[in-house]
């Protein structure tokens, strides 16, 4: 992984090809290449480690020039970032392949091909796709089979693309648990993992399916499904603004995608509630049916999105009296399960792709559960094709690594989905429009909040020559206490935890000192004065104290505590609000410690591999 480009067109794609690598950049990756077959039929490639700028900066003085070309930016999972382990790989100087996911038997093939005396360059496990394919090249008819029979010999997750200086109007690709898109255009295509990177050149698209491969050429695409059989796969138009991929008047995506989030939960919420109620319909065309019949609800998600089920259990629980577990979607897909009669599968991820996400899905598939729910930003995404009933997000493309508008969005979409199901389960129509009408106070209360953000910016400077800090809540609040730590390591690198606030006495408070600080929300609610005990454990050890209270609180500074409030909500929807100062204190802290705030160290936007 992380990312691909493909073009065959009749004009000169290398433009388009560094294009895309650069609208990819949000993505994370280590190094960066691209190969064009120009007019001669010579492949001519380039890889460089690190950013696609250094890529371009190479090839300044003398530029390939042809009609078809790939490229790639790379996170390492075989092999260091280096150049000889970027991609483009070939196999001889006639063949190149780029690809995104694992190639899971890539010893066993490399051993064989070696045995047969194909030499390798890297480490990397996409090598062997290279050699296998000019393989099987060797004693086919044309490229295309020779690709689909090597497919059928790849075991893993990837997305592919591949051309041969043989048959230069010849892209061919293939997906198999890594996301590919083909863009299309008149008399030119283009092949990505991202729509986000073919903006420029098309907003048409076409999703390939589990086990698809495509030949791609200027005038035609060709389809074939995992069984070998002719299939039509049907053209999307991209519904956002060009815009939306553009940093604007903002220093980084982050914190533009921080500041859309007012507009992006009136978005997600526009059609869908009135002034007092959820339009169960809006869920689905069967979700009236099936929110009767749910008896358990398991959700499965990771990372940011596994947060935003956690905050969701407490309110299913606490308004549709219905059970709810939410587990790490890598944990789940590899344990036995007991599954209650009525269970549904509720799957969260921004992107639709993520790798864990979606085995777990399919897996429950075949365990028997009554049916699966997903909530999704990205329409024509795996999970949303695989899932019974979809509700998708409106945060547009969030191109940030670190989640934030996304995760909004998902808490949004997950309470209208728990209003929906506690009235099938008896909750008082007075009660739901009270949410509702809170609800829909929240893109203002946000903006609030946004204002808040020079006072925010001022209190990170406590935060920049610290190594450690601790995050504390109650409640539906602990999961956004994760969230915050989870925004502050991944972007700042300083280490961060979490607790709940009862915990403190359990272990924790024995790393307290005055060099740990120690960020807190408090809601308006009856846990307050248990949190308020909580954080006199800190100020007596000498911990200082960053509270975000609601102004109903009357928590006011003292020596050590520094008190920011911000507008009050109906405590159940306290998390929604409460996420946007963490955002923000995590945003300043990286920018005054000179991290790379979109593009943090290590980490990919969409994590498409194990």
């Amino acid at each position: 992984m992380c990312g691909i480009v493909g073009a065959v067109a009749q004009r000169n794609v290398q433009g388009i090809l560094l294009e895309g690598l650069k609208r990819l950049e949000y993505r994370g990756y280590d190094s960066a290449g691209l190969a064009v077959l120009d007019d001669r039929g010579v492949i001519q490639r380039q890889r460089e480690v690190g950013k696609v700028a250094a890529l371009e900066e190479a090839i300044t003085n003398d530029p390939p020039k042809g009609h078809m070309g790939i490229a790639h930016t790379r996170w390492a999972t075989h092999g260091k970032p280096s150049a000889q382990n970027a991609h483009p790989h070939m196999s001889g100087d006639r063949l190149a392949v780029v690809h995104n996911g694992i190639i899971e038997n890539f010893e066993t093939l490399r051993s064989e091909l070696q045995g047969e005396g194909f030499e390798f360059a890297s480490e990397t496990d996409t090598e062997v796709v290279a050699h296998l394919i000019e393989r099987e090249y060797r004693k086919a008819a044309n490229l295309t089979e020779a690709f689909h029979r090597a497919v059928a010999l790849v075991h893993g997750a990837y997305a592919l693309a591949v051309m041969h200086a043989d048959e230069p109007e010849s892209l061919l690709v293939a997906r198999q648990g890594s996301p590919l898109v083909i863009g299309v255009g008149i008399g030119e295509h283009f092949v990505a993992s991202d729509q986000l990177a073919l903006l420029p050149v098309t907003d048409r698209f076409i999703y390939l399916a589990e086990g698809d491969t495509a030949l791609v050429r200027s005038d035609s695409v060709r389809i074939t499904d995992r069984d070998g059989k002719s299939v039509e796969r049907p053209i999307n138009r991209f519904e956002h603004s060009a815009d939306a991929v553009e940093k604007g008047q903002y220093r980084h995506f982050m914190l533009k995608e921080i500041h859309e989030q007012p507009d992006v939960i009136r978005a997600t919420l526009e059609g869908r509630v009135t002034e007092s109620r959820v339009l169960e319909r809006a869920l689905g065309t069967e979700a009236s049916e099936l929110l009767g019949d749910i008896r358990h609800v398991q959700i499965v998600a990771c990372g940011t999105s596994f947060h935003a089920g956690m905050v969701a259990r407490y309110w299913i629980e606490e308004l549709a009296g219905i059970s709810c577990s939410v587990e790490v979607a890598s944990e789940f897909r590899y344990r036995k399960h007991v599954i209650q009669d009525g269970t549904l599968f509720l799957t969260i991820s921004q992107s639709g792709e993520t790798a864990d996400t979606l085995a777990a899905l399919r897996q429950a598939r075949d365990a028997g559960f009554r049916a699966a729910l997903a909530i999704c930003n990205v329409p024509g995404s795996s999970l949303v094709r695989e899932s019974d009933l979809v509700i998708m997000t409106h945060a547009g493309p969030e191109i940030g690594v670190a989640s934030t508008k996304a995760f909004t969005t998902q808490l949004t979409a997950l309470f209208m989905f728990t209003l929906a199901l506690a009235r099938h389960n008896g909750l008082p129509e007075t009660r739901e429009a009270e949410l509702v009408a809170a609800l829909h106070q929240i893109p203002h209360q946000m903006e609030q909040i946004l204002g808040l953000n020079a006072q925010i910016e001022a209190l990170s400077e406590a935060f920049v020559d610290k190594h450690h800090s601790l995050f504390l809540g109650r409640g539906s609040l602990y999961p956004i206490a994760m969230e915050g730590a989870l925004k502050l390591k991944e972007i700042s690198y300083i280490h961060a935890e979490a607790y709940p606030a009862g915990e403190l006495k359990h272990g924790p408070l024995a790393l307290v000192d005055s060099e740990m600080p120690v960020v807190t929300v408090a809601p308006s609610n009856d846990l307050l004065e248990k949190l308020k005990s909580n954080l006199q454990e800190v100020r007596a050890r000498g911990g200082e104290l960053f509270v975000f209270a609601d102004d109903e609180t009357a928590m006011t500074d003292s020596e050590g505590t520094h008190v920011m409030t911000i507008p009050h909500t109906d405590p159940i929807l306290a998390p929604m609000l409460c996420t946007l100062p963490l955002q923000l204190l995590s945003y300043h802290v990286a920018v005054l410690k000179g991290t790379d705030v979109d593009q943090p160290r290590n980490l990919a936007k969409s994590v498409t591999v194990e």
